[in-house]
């Protein structure tokens, strides 16, 4: 039988934190698991990856080619294509650190840099927000990778980057949001009444 009573919704979608506990704090991430309290007043484990966020970006040149870099991702076991991109220091401004790691991974310097948007790349369990940038009017210096990094600098047409996304070249998720995102803002609006 099912219950009469009125449920709101909004308010069902809610859950309010009871209990954490801190399973691992390291220099990335650090992971809790929670006890909360569910919309339907029952009590269920939540675990949670804490990250400090990221700035990703999306970097044209004047022959609208996109910068991308190419290492190797440990966790997949394989080398990925992906935009430049870096971890936000806690407090920093995102601009000021999309900057910097455009200038270090690719030894581009922008004219025009401007915010595309800001991703949550898992939802399910994890804290991290990317802030995606774009980047116009490229001159070029050296770049500056960090001691542990091992990056190829790729420059692929934007048509083409669009093409990779499609046939599942390129996978990562910030680097496919970017990629789609500067395509749509790139072409013209077409109006249909």
């Amino acid at each position: 039988m099912k219950s009469k009573i009125p449920v709101d919704h909004n308010q069902a979608m809610e859950e309010i934190s009871l209990a954490t506990e801190e399973i691992y704090n390291g220099s990335i991430i650090n992971v809790r698991r929670d006890i909360v309290l569910t919309g339907n007043m029952k009590q269920a484990f939540r675990e949670v990856v804490e990250h400090g966020g990221g700035v990703a970006v999306a970097a044209l040149t004047d022959k609208n080619e996109m910068l991308f870099v190419k290492q190797f991702r440990y966790p997949f076991g394989e080398a990925l294509i992906e935009i430049p991109a870096g971890k936000l220091e806690k407090g920093e401004d995102p601009a000021k650190c999309g900057l910097r790691e455009l200038k270090e991974e690719t030894g581009a310097i922008p004219s025009e840099f401007f915010p595309l948007t800001v991703i949550y790349p898992t939802v399910a369990y994890c804290t991290e927000k990317i802030h995606i940038f774009c980047a116009r009017g490229l001159r070029f210096t050296k770049t500056k990778f960090d001691e542990d990094e091992f990056i190829e600098l790729i420059k692929i047409p934007l048509e083409k980057a669009v093409e990779m996304v499609e046939n599942g070249e390129i996978k990562d998720a910030k680097t496919v949001a970017a990629i789609l995102l500067t395509h749509l803002k790139s072409k013209p609006v077409t109006r249909q009444d």
